[in-house]
C-alpha cells in the first residue's frame, strides 16, 4: 500500500465502500461487452466456416437449371468469358416412403459424377461408403435427414421417381455445402425430417428421368473478378432455346440465402443491442459518481486546499470510473469467449457444418473496451467538470440550503394524510426532484430493456400465430410435379373427408423495380381466397384483382416499391413473357417474401388457362388418413405438406438458430434490469445510512427506518414505470427490427401484456433489492454509521 499515492489509496477505499453499486455497474458493462464479443465471435466463426466449407468442396457460384439440354451444350457454356469451370448433372424430384409414415417424404435426387470426384459441389462423406457406379440401387442419403429419421448406412428405402417405384440401398451418409438448409419446392421453411436428398449414379438417374446424353442443370464456377451479371445473361442466351429456367447466382441459392440471412441477422443484433447496455452503464456511472462527488464536497475542498490541483482531483474520480468500466470490460470479454465457444458448438450442429473454424474477432475486444471507456468518460464528463470548477473555500462550506417554500401547501396536506415516516419520504422526493428524476430514469431504462426483449418474444410467437392461424387456414398443401389442368381440383374436392379445396399456381419469376431485383415466385390464387389469404396490416383480407400484383411487406421493402408503382416481372418458365404489373397493395406477410396475383390473370399472361401447381386443403380430421392415402396415389402429386409440420419447422428455426439468441438477450435484460434497480437502492442506502442510523437512535423502529428508505425506492419505482413504458416502445421497435430477416419478420409488439410483464419484472427487482438493502440496514452498527468519515 505504501507504493500507492494517497489518492490511489483513497480510490481503493472508495471502491470497497461502493462495492455494491460498482459491482452492479460492472455487471451491466460486462453483459454488454459479453454480448458484443460473443455475437461478433459467432458471426465471424460462421462466416469463416461457411466460406471455408464452400471453398473446400467447391460450391458453384452460378446454377443454371434447364428442362433438357444435350451434353455438348457444356462446351458452349465453357466458352463464355468469366467461366472457370462448368459441370453438368441430372436432378429430379422423388417421393421417399418411410415405414410407419402415411405421407411420403419429398426428396431431391442428384447425380454423382461418372468418373472421380465432382469438380463443383463436391460432397463430404460423413458415414459409410460411396455408391458403386455399377449398382443402380445404391445411394447416399443426406445426413441431416438420416439423423432426423434415425437412418444409418445399410438402410433400405423405397422411392417413386418419375412415376416409377424403385428400391434403394443406403451405402453412406453425406453432407454438402449446397444443402446446409433443405427446403421442399413450394415451401419456405427448411425441415430436415420432411425433405431428403439422394445422391446416386449418373447413369441410373439419367435413365429414370429420360436424360441419357443430356442434363437438366449446369454448375458453373467463375474466374476471379468476373462479372456475375454478364455471365448470367450469357448462360441464359445459351440455355433459353433449350428450356432454360433462368440461371442464378450463389446469393439466390436457397440454402446459401437462408444461412446468409441468419448471419446478417446475428450481425445486426451484435451491432444494435450491446451499445444499449453500454449506454445504460454510462448513465449509471454518471449517477453514482455524481452522488459520490456531492457527498464528498468537503473532502474535495480539503484535497485542493492541501495542494492537489484541479486536474489531480478530477483524475482521481476519472480513475474510479475507469476502474469500474475496464473491470467490467475485462469480465465481459472473458464471459464472451466462454459463451462464444459454447454457442459455436451449438451452431455447428444446427447449421450441419462438418467442421468448425472457431475464430474470435479481435476487433470486438478492442471495440468493447473502447466503448466501455468512452461510455465511462461520457457518463462522468459533467461530474468531472463540476469537480474541476469547485473552489476549495466553496467546497468546504455546506451547500446552500434549497428553497422549500413552494412545498408548504403540499407539506400541510401531507401532515393530515401521512404519518411521520411517510412525510419524510415525500419531503425528500419534493426537495431533491432532480436526483429523484435521475434515479427514476435509470429504473425506466431497465424497464425499457425488458419491454424490448419481452416484445421480441411475443413478436416471434405472433409471427407464427398470424402465419399459421390467420393467413393460412388450411390443413395441408398439395404440390404437383408440373402445372396441371384445374380438373384435378374437382377430383380433390370429391374425395370423402375433403371439406374445402383452393387452387394455387406457382410461377418462377424475376421481379425488378428501378435498380432493385428479387428472384422468387408469384403465387396465383383466387380473387377472394378463404384458405390461404393475403391480408393488410389490420388483418383484413386483400382481394386479388384481375390487374396488378400484391407484394408482401418484406418484398416491397426489398424492391423499394409501394402501391401505385409499376414493377417488371420476368417469367422464367413456359413462354417467358415479361409483365409490367402495377402494385395494387402491400400485404402484411411475416414469413418469406411472397407476391400474389389473381390466378386467372396469371394463367392468362402465360397463355395457359386453367392450370394449377398445387392446392390447399381443409379436411375432416377423422378422415385425414384416407384423404392422404388417396392423394398419395394420385398421378402427378409431388408431395403433401402438413401445416402443423411447417409450423413446427419454423418454430424450430426460431428457437434453435439465431432466433434463439433472443432468449439470451431476455436473460441479459433481466439481469441488467435487476442491476439498475439494485444500484438505485444501494445508492439511496449509502447516502442515507447516517440519517437512518440517527432515526434508530432517536427511537424509530427498524421497520419505520426501513420504510423511510424503501418507501422512497418504491415511489421512485412507481414514477419510473410509465416513463419506462414510453421508452420501451422505442426499444421494442429497435430490437424487433434487429431480429427481423428476409426469412421472417418480427412485428412490433407493444401491448398491455408486454408492458405489464416488464413492469412486473421491475417491481420484483425492486422488492428483491429492497429486501437485500433492508437486510444490511437491520445489521447496521449505529456507532460506526454516526461517525464522520475521514
Amino acid at each position: 500500500m505504501r507504493l500507492l499515492s494517497p489518492l490511489d489509496r483513497k480510490l481503493l477505499r472508495d471502491l470497497w465502500r461502493i462495492k455494491g453499486q460498482a459491482g452492479a455497474i460492472a455487471v451491466v458493462i460486462a453483459l454488454g461487452v459479453m454480448t458484443l464479443v460473443m455475437m461478433s465471435g459467432i458471426v465471424n466463426t460462421l462466416e469463416e466456416t461457411r466460406d471455408a466449407y464452400y471453398d473446400r468442396y467447391r460450391l458453384a457460384e452460378v446454377f443454371a437449371p434447364v428442362e433438357r439440354a444435350p451434353e455438348r451444350t457444356l462446351k458452349r457454356l465453357a466458352e463464355i468469358p468469366g467461366i472457370s469451370a462448368v459441370e453438368s448433372r441430372v436432378t429430379g424430384m422423388a417421393l421417399v416412403e418411410i415405414p410407419g409414415e402415411l405421407i411420403p417424404i419429398r426428396a431431391r435426387a442428384v447425380s454423382l459424377p461418372e468418373h472421380g470426384p465432382a469438380r463443383l459441389n463436391d460432397i463430404f462423406l460423413a458415414e459409410g461408403r460411396m455408391p458403386n457406379p455399377d449398382r443402380a440401387e445404391e445411394v447416399l442419403l443426406l445426413k441431416g435427414f438420416a439423423d432426423a429419421r434415425g437412418l444409418k448406412p445399410g438402410a433400405r428405402l423405397s422411392a417413386t421417381m418419375n412415376g416409377a417405384r424403385r428400391g434403394f440401398h443406403v451405402t453412406g451418409l453425406a453432407q454438402s455445402p449446397e444443402f446446409l438448409y433443405t427446403t421442399a419446392p413450394g415451401e419456405l421453411i427448411p425441415d430436415d425430417a420432411r425433405f431428403a436428398v439422394l445422391w446416386m449414379s449418373r447413369a441410373s438417374l439419367a435413365a429414370a428421368y429420360d436424360m441419357e446424353g443430356a442434363f437438366n442443370e449446369a454448375l458453373i464456377g467463375l474466374e476471379r473478378g468476373a462479372s456475375e451479371a454478364a455471365v448470367l445473361d450469357a448462360v441464359d442466351r445459351v440455355l433459353d432455346p433449350l428450356g432454360g429456367l433462368g440461371a442464378y447466382g450463389l446469393a439466390d441459392q436457397q440454402s446459401n440465402f437462408f444461412i446468409s440471412e441468419e448471419i446478417r441477422g446475428a450481425r445486426s443484433t451484435s451491432v444494435s443491442v450491446p451499445p444499449i447496455f453500454l449506454g445504460v452503464s454510462a448513465f449509471l456511472l454518471y449517477i453514482v459518481i455524481n452522488r459520490i462527488v456531492q457527498a464528498e464536497r468537503e473532502e474535495i475542498g480539503l484535497l485542493k486546499a492541501f495542494g492537489y490541483t484541479d486536474w489531480e482531483v478530477s483524475a482521481h474520480y476519472l480513475k474510479l470510473m475507469l476502474v469500474i468500466a475496464i473491470g467490467g470490460a475485462i469480465l465481459g470479454s472473458g464471459l464472451g469467449i466462454v459463451s462464444g465457444r459454447a454457442m459455436a458448438g451449438v451452431y455447428q450442429e444446427y447449421y450441419k457444418f462438418p467442421f468448425l473454424v472457431f475464430e474470435l474477432e479481435p476487433r470486438s475486444f478492442v471495440t468493447g473496451l473502447a466503448i466501455s471507456v468512452i461510455s465511462a468518460c461520457a457518463g462522468g464528463f459533467g461530474v468531472l467538470r463540476g469537480v474541476f470548477r469547485l473552489a476549495p473555500a466553496v467546497a468546504m462550506r455546506p451547500p446552500a440550503p434549497a428553497d422549500y417554500s413552494s412545498t408548504g401547501q403540499a407539506a400541510g396536506l401531507s401532515r393530515r394524510l401521512l404519518d411521520q415516516p411517510g412525510r419524510m419520504v415525500l419531503r425528500r422526493v419534493q426537495r431533491q426532484p432532480g436526483r429523484m428524476f435521475g434515479a427514476a430514469i435509470g429504473i425506466a431504462t431497465g424497464m425499457a430493456l425488458s419491454v424490448g426483449m419481452i416484445g421480441v418474444q411475443v413478436g416471434f410467437n405472433q409471427t407464427i400465430d398470424l402465419s399459421f392461424s390467420v393467413l393460412d387456414r388450411s390443413d395441408a398443401q398439395i404440390t404437383f410435379t408440373h402445372a396441371m389442368s384445374d380438373k384435378v381440383i374437382y377430383e380433390l374436392a370429391r374425395l370423402p373427408g375433403v371439406e374445402e379445396v383452393e387452387p394455387i399456381r406457382y410461377v418462377s419469376v424475376l421481379l425488378r423495380h428501378d435498380f432493385h431485383d428479387h428472384r422468387g415466385a408469384i403465387n396465383g390464387q383466387l380473387s377472394e381466397p378463404r384458405l390461404a389469404r393475403a391480408m393488410d396490416a389490420k388483418q383484413r383480407p386483400l382481394p386479388l384483382p384481375k390487374e396488378g400484383i400484391v407484394l408482401s411487406t418484406t418484398l416491397a421493402r426489398v424492391l423499394d416499391a409501394s402501391p401505385g408503382d409499376t414493377i417488371t416481372a420476368e417469367i422464367r418458365e413456359g413462354r417467358r413473357p415479361v409483365l409490367y404489373l402495377p402494385v395494387v397493395a402491400v400485404a402484411d406477410s411475416l414469413l418469406g417474401s411472397p407476391a400474389y396475383m389473381n390466378i386467372d390473370a396469371l394463367n392468362g399472361a402465360l397463355n395457359e388457362p386453367g392450370r394449377v401447381s398445387g392446392a390447399y386443403l381443409r379436411i375432416d380430421e377423422e378422415a385425414a388418413e384416407s384423404v392422404f392415402r388417396a392423394v398419395r396415389d394420385m398421378p402427378g402429386v409431388a408431395g403433401i405438406g402438413l401445416k402443423e409440420d411447417m409450423r413446427d419447422a419454423i418454430q424450430s428455426i426460431m428457437d434453435s438458430g439465431m432466433g434463439a439468441m433472443r432468449f439470451i438477450m431476455l436473460a441479459v435484460a433481466g439481469i441488467v434490469t435487476f442491476g439498475i434497480v439494485y444500484n438505485a437502492a444501494r445508492i439511496a442506502y449509502a447516502e442515507r445510512a447516517r440519517d437512518l442510523a440517527s432515526l434508530r437512535v432517536i427511537g424509530f423502529s427498524r421497520a419505520e427506518a426501513a420504510f423511510v428508505l424503501l418507501g422512497e425506492l418504491g415511489l421512485i419505482t412507481l414514477i419510473a414505470l410509465p416513463i419506462g413504458a414510453l421508452m420501451g416502445y422505442a426499444m421494442a421497435a429497435l430490437v424487433s427490427a434487429a431480429f427481423s430477416t428476409e426469412v421472417y419478420s418480427i412485428p412490433l409488439m407493444f401491448d398491455a401484456h408486454t408492458v405489464g410483464t416488464a413492469a412486473l419484472a421491475v417491481l420484483v427487482s425492486a422488492a428483491l433489492s429492497g429486501w437485500l438493502v433492508k437486510r444490511d440496514l437491520d445489521r447496521i452498527e449505529l456507532v460506526s454509521a454516526l461517525k464522520t468519515r475521514e
